[in-house]
């Protein structure tokens, strides 16, 4: 049923997990430049650009598989925590949006719930 998929709580993980990506990518740059520099070599720096891909991967789920959309927002919450450290947070955007996406999913607030046309009004109104 199309009011079940979490539409809006997808599309602020996967942008959350867009910018997480880009968090990841600028620490693996400097990660990557100080390992040369400083003679070390670590792939620990890479860990951010998976847990944005994860994130993106966690959101894209939500659409496909509605009914698990609950354990998946709790995730999304746990990947935008792991985020901070790995990802600068996603440039502290992306780990704002990745946790109201994750919390509107596991939560389902009434404001993601949209009656469809013609169908019974939300109770709220």
């Amino acid at each position: 049923m199309q009011r079940d998929r979490p539409y809006l709580a997808a599309f602020l993980t996967i942008v959350g997990g867009a910018f997480v990506v880009v968090g990841g990518l600028l620490l693996a740059i400097v990660g990557t430049v100080l390992a040369h520099l400083l003679g070390f070599s670590s792939a620990v720096f890479y860990v951010g650009l998976v847990v944005g891909l994860l994130t993106m991967l966690v959101g894209a789920l939500m659409l496909v598989v509605p009914s698990a959309r609950r354990g998946l927002g709790f995730v999304a919450i746990a990947l935008a925590v792991a985020s901070i450290p790995f990802a600068f947070g996603g440039l502290v955007v992306g780990f704002v949006l990745t946790a109201i996406g994750g919390a509107a999913a596991a939560v389902r607030p009434r404001w993601v719930v949209i009656a469809a046309p013609g169908g019974p009004a939300p109770p709220w109104t």
